[in-house]
């Protein structure tokens, strides 16, 4: 019988050309933006455990965007790793998106990739983040009037001027990956995948695959939905996106919680709990799809943090594989992943 382990911190290396990193990457975001207040305190607290803890000398990934709370964000990051141990400074990535246009309300206002556009932002991310280099650039979705070649390019640009490290892409579909890995090398793929989110299995993670590139997977626990945590009565705050998100909405809410349920006795049986059963399960997608996939864990706190770290000791057999997805099956989901105006933006969807 097979057995998926993730028992050691073996580290995965994002595609044929990226970097090799701690086999869980820190999605920062909820810590500035999205999710209503965050304690900064316990933000950069949990930064420094994540950091610390990879074994020394292993590269750990921390994933941002310059529009999470305009700038916040990437402040943030730059107070963590100046006040980090030197040693957990020095193994620390950054893997930065750009190109969302905000208004001074906290709307969104579209996408900007011209080739000027990337130059601005990206020296805007320097400045911010306090560093000399980006490891990962890419664009947090492809702006419909600029050729996704024109975009990668630029980006390929400043790779040759070593203000970035490697190139990267976020939510596009087979066809926009081998247009821009036809441009330069692409290292990873970021890209929401979950139990209740498998629409790249059928033909995004083949091409990449065909090509050479690592998928880093963000919404893991689709925003807090299937982490055995969010309840049917939980009140959001202000400024909350899952107040707008279908999958959180009314019936879609109570439908998927059901699934969660579902999915919280394949885990009890494993002594586990339900975020380490669906985190594990995205952990051992990477060798079934021949693509190395690097999960990002939203984690705000030290102890959600521990947590998600301990579904790397989870082992699944291929039994409890089939019976995870028993409990979810691909496609059980209720709603959308986006609202209908976001998921129009996402070149993955089309």
């Amino acid at each position: 019988m097979t057995t998926h382990e993730n028992t050691t911190a073996t580290p995965r290396t994002l595609g044929a050309t990226g970097p090799t990193v701690f086999p869980l990457g820190l999605g920062c975001m909820g810590m500035s933006a999205l999710y209503g207040e965050a304690d900064r305190s316990e933000s950069l607290a949990t930064v420094h455990a994540f950091l610390e803890a990879a074994p020394a000398g292993m590269n750990t990934l921390l994933d941002t965007g310059d529009f999470y709370g305009m700038g916040h964000n990437e402040l943030l990051i730059n107070e963590a790793l100046r006040t980090a141990p030197a040693a957990a400074r020095e193994a620390a990535l950054t893997s930065v998106k750009f190109g969302a246009l905000r208004t001074v309300e906290g709307g969104f206002a579209g996408y900007d990739g011209r080739p000027a556009a990337v130059k601005n932002f990206l020296a805007y991310s320097l400045q911010r983040l306090g560093r000399d280099h980006i490891d990962i650039y890419r664009i947090a979705r492809v702006d419909p009037d600029v050729p996704i070649e024109e975009t990668v390019g630029a980006i390929a640009e400043a790779v040759q001027a070593g203000h970035v490290r490697h190139i990267g892409l976020s939510e596009v579909g087979a066809d926009t990956l081998r247009r821009a890995a036809a441009v330069a090398p692409i290292s990873d793929l970021q890209i929401e995948y979950s139990l209740i989110s498998r629409g790249i299995e059928a033909e995004i993670l083949p091409a990449a695959r065909e090509l050479g590139i690592g998928i880093t997977a963000y919404g893991v626990l689709s925003r807090g939905l299937i982490s055995g945590h969010f309840s049917r009565d939980r009140e959001l705050g202000p400024g909350d996106f899952r107040g707008m998100s279908p999958r959180f909405q009314g019936e879609n809410l109570q439908r998927n919680l059901d699934l969660v349920e579902a999915l919280r006795k394949v885990a009890a049986g494993k002594g586990v709990s339900v975020a380490q059963t669906a985190i594990a399960w995205v952990l051992a997608q990477g060798p079934r799809h021949g693509v190395d996939i690097v999960p990002l864990v939203g984690a705000r706190r030290r102890d959600r943090l521990s947590e998600a770290l301990g579904a790397m000791q989870v082992e699944l057999t291929a039994a409890d594989l089939s019976a995870i997805e028993a409990a979810v099956p691909a496609g059980a989901a209720a709603g959308d992943r986006y609202p209908a105006a976001q998921m129009a933006h996402l070149d993955s969807e089309h």
